[in-house]
């Protein structure tokens, strides 16, 4: 194997029955990897493990481990005894100068082969983990296609070995050096989804008429990642999503590309797809009063407080009904006094309303909070 690590032990033999005279030394090559298991989990560092079946003589036995070539993190580096015979001990390590390579002591009371696993991390091989959506012609439905892709400059050879990420199954397949697969991971099919479409009353224009250019509202799929929805079994991995939509023909069109957010269980995933002009939102301050004017000394007004009554329009085109998510600032201190939907309270500063608008029609929110505590 590309790999220049090998593994040999010297054996010291006494031909006296003393075991404190040693006399000769015997080299024994390197058994072949019984198994090889490669952990994905932590994408700055890849957790190598590797079987082998070791024949120890009775005494000192010295194993040779070198790494020529390979970005293995050197500290990393552990021996474990998994079965054996009669117990084994590992008496020392060290490490010779000026070599890729380490040299253990491990004590035998017989002569006995033992199954041992030898670890480390290997640096500069990593994992993507990518995603392929197909929406239906309806658009109520997708199956997703997860990419795990694997890419290896560490100099090591990986022939058939066991990966596994934090969740999901144990697959199989080889990973050479200097080489990038793509390998499937999973599918889920029909899986229900929601399209949503969200106005960010932060970043978008209040009046799309006085734009010169058409004002596009955000478009996203979201499915739910849980078991009760087809998925559930683990979080799901940020990743690059492209989509697609079937075209009722038996082929597909491209809608567009996002990076999926990691998705805990019990979360939702949400694709943005684009921007669309079917809904078209207008949103107003219709009043604003100053109250509760406080004054200092001097009569001068230090801090006051306002009532402020927002109307926003959402105007749905389309022929299906839309559903509408309102993001909406707060100031730091408010308080709301009236409003025509309910509301959910993302954090401190934002609040947000998921209004459905029938297909063709229009619906008018409205609320009316106080603001408190602002200096002139």
């Amino acid at each position: 194997m590309k790999l220049k690590t090998f593994l040999s032990w010297i054996i010291v033999s006494s031909l006296m029955i003393s075991p404190a005279a040693w006399a000769r030394i015997k080299l024994v090559a390197l058994p072949d990897r019984q198994a090889t298991v490669v952990r994905l989990d932590n994408p700055a560092a890849t957790l190598v493990e590797e079987e082998r079946v070791l024949t120890l003589q009775e005494g000192v036995n010295k194993i040779d481990f070198s790494w020529k070539g390979v970005k293995i993190q050197t500290n990393s580096i552990r021996l474990t005894v998994l079965d054996r015979q009669q117990p084994v001990s590992l008496l020392s390590v060290s490490y010779p100068n000026h070599e890729e390579a380490l040299v253990w002591e491990v004590g035998s009371p017989v002569a006995q082969q033992v199954r041992a696993r030898i670890s480390y991390l290997l640096n500069y091989i990593d994992r993507l983990v990518t995603y392929s959506a197909t929406v239906n012609k309806e658009e109520t439905a997708l199956t997703l296609d997860s990419f795990l892709v694997l890419r290896n400059f560490s100099g090591e050879n990986l022939p058939v070995s066991k990966f596994q990420l934090d969740y999901g199954e144990t697959f199989e397949g080889t990973s050479l050096s200097n080489e990038t697969k793509k390998i499937q991971f999973f599918t889920a099919a029909n899986l229900p989804i929601r399209k949503r479409f969200t106005f960010d009353a932060a970043t978008l224009p209040w009046d799309p008429k006085q734009e010169q250019d058409n004002v596009g509202i955000p478009v996203q799929y979201e499915l739910d990642n849980h078991p009760d929805k087809g998925l559930g079994k683990h979080a799901l991995w940020d990743g690059k999503t492209r989509v697609y939509q079937a075209d009722g023909h038996g082929s597909t069109i491209f809608l567009g590309e996002d990076n999926a957010d990691f998705t805990p269980v019990g979360q939702p995933m949400k694709l943005t797809i684009g921007k669309s002009r079917d809904v078209v939102v207008t949103q107003r301050k219709m009043s604003e009063q100053r109250l509760n004017e406080r004054r200092n000394n001097e009569n001068k007004v230090v801090l006051y407080d306002t009532e402020e009554m927002m109307q926003v329009e959402i105007e749905n085109f389309k022929n299906l009904p839309a559903a509408v998510t309102l993001q909406e600032p707060m100031p730091m201190e408010w308080e709301m006094k009236q409003h025509s939907h309910e509301f959910k309270r993302e954090h401190n500063q934002l609040i947000s309303f998921d209004i459905n608008v029938p297909e063709k029609q229009k619906v008018t929110v409205t609320y009316t909070y106080y603001q408190r505590n602002l200096k002139p």
